[in-house]
This record gives structure tokens, sequence and C-alpha cells, in this order.
């Protein structure tokens, strides 16, 4: 039985009835270096060639940059899928990628400190 709105591959009780792995087809490594942070952009090349509902979503929401991490959690996929899935788009065209815009290591003790300052003051 499926959702209202969720299509045939979305069982209630089941959950997601194709594997992640399915996706992309077993692979699990990408051809292009991405991180979670990352940015992707559509570039408006149409994909040669059958690919995946899953590449057509990431496309749509890649109409604007967008991190992979965002893009995974939209699909709703591992990472590791999805950072497949961008790099068939990046290879084809229909993608491109750019590292994060920021200057400082992202694993900066002194950032980290700065945003988690940050969201504290938020709450």
């Amino acid at each position: 039985m499926t959702a209202a709105g969720d299509g045939p591959w979305l069982d209630d009780a089941a959950g997601r009835l194709v594997r992640p792995f399915t996706v992309s087809n077993g692979r699990t490594r990408p051809t292009v270096a991405l991180d979670l942070v990352s940015q992707v952009m559509a570039t408006g090349v149409t994909p040669l060639g059958y690919l995946g509902p899953e590449h057509a979503q990431a496309i749509e929401r890649c109409r604007v940059p967008v991190a992979v991490a965002e893009v995974a959690a939209h699909l709703e996929l591992p990472v590791a899928v999805t950072k497949v899935l961008l790099a068939d788009l990046v290879d084809c065209g229909a993608l491109t990628t750019k590292p994060p815009a920021f200057h400082h290591n992202p694993t900066d003790r002194a950032l980290l400190e700065a945003v988690l300052d940050g969201l504290r003051r938020q709450l």
C-alpha cells in the first residue's frame, strides 16, 4: 500500500522499496571529489541517455547552488549514494560543482565555537 503522493516506491509498512545502492547500480565511489558542503548547480545541459528518477530530482533541486548534504536530505538517500548520482550528472555536464566558499578550516575549533555561540543566542 502506498501513501498518498509517494508513488509506487514507498510502502507505508516497509518503507522505501528500492534499496539506496540500487539507485547507484551498487556503486559506492563517485567519480568526482565531493564533500558534504560542496556546492552543486544545474548547468541547463540535458543529460544524454537514460538516468533514473533520482537524477531528475537532483537536477531539479540544483536549479540554484545547493550543498551536497542538502540534496541528499531532499532525495532521502544516504550521502554516499547521492554523491554517486551527483557525480554522474557532473560527468555528463548537467551539473557543475565548486568547493565551499569559506576560507577557514571547517573543523577549526574557533570557527566551530563561534557557530555554537551563534546557535545558543538564537535559542
